[in-house]
């Protein structure tokens, strides 16, 4: 099941899903990405993490236009400790090619860096993989 929020044109700007299978929240960010919008769609996704009880998130940002500079600070000061209060522990940033887009990423990665896990990638199945590998670690610690 997935949940699309759209923007004032009418277009998806962000799709969220929660892949059982995989146990993890997915966000597609698709299009430029404002200031409310990005609020909007980070607090969205914090109910299906809560819900699931999830600790991981695949942050797909491959299809984002331009910087999204402008929400940096809030994601990293309000939206970020409130998803790790509530049990997030690693976040895999697909990043888009888009220059400006990556440099935004960039900026969040220094922001949260040492509160969660976060690691950057250029395409799915590189963050899908350390998900997993997070995943397995996880299920090692709690067994040993």
């Amino acid at each position: 099941m997935s949940t699309d929020l759209i923007n004032g044109f009418g277009n998806v700007y962000l799709r969220i899903t929660y892949d059982a299978a995989n146990r993890w929240v997915c966000n597609e960010w698709i299009g430029y990405q404002t200031y409310i919008g990005i609020l909007a769609g980070a607090d969205a996704c914090l109910q299906p993490l809560q819900e699931n009880h999830c600790a991981y998130l695949l942050n797909d940002n491959r299809r984002v236009i331009g910087p999204w500079d402008h929400a940096v600070e809030w994601v990293v000061s309000n939206w970020a400790p409130r998803a790790i209060a509530q049990g997030l522990t690693h976040f895999a940033n697909v990043v888009s090619p888009e220059a400006l887009a990556a440099s935004s990423a960039q900026s969040m990665a220094i922001g949260l860096h040492g509160q969660l896990q976060m690691h950057m990638f250029d395409n799915v199945e590189a963050a899908q993989e350390w998900l997993r590998e997070a995943q397995q670690q996880s299920k090692k610690r709690s067994i040993g």
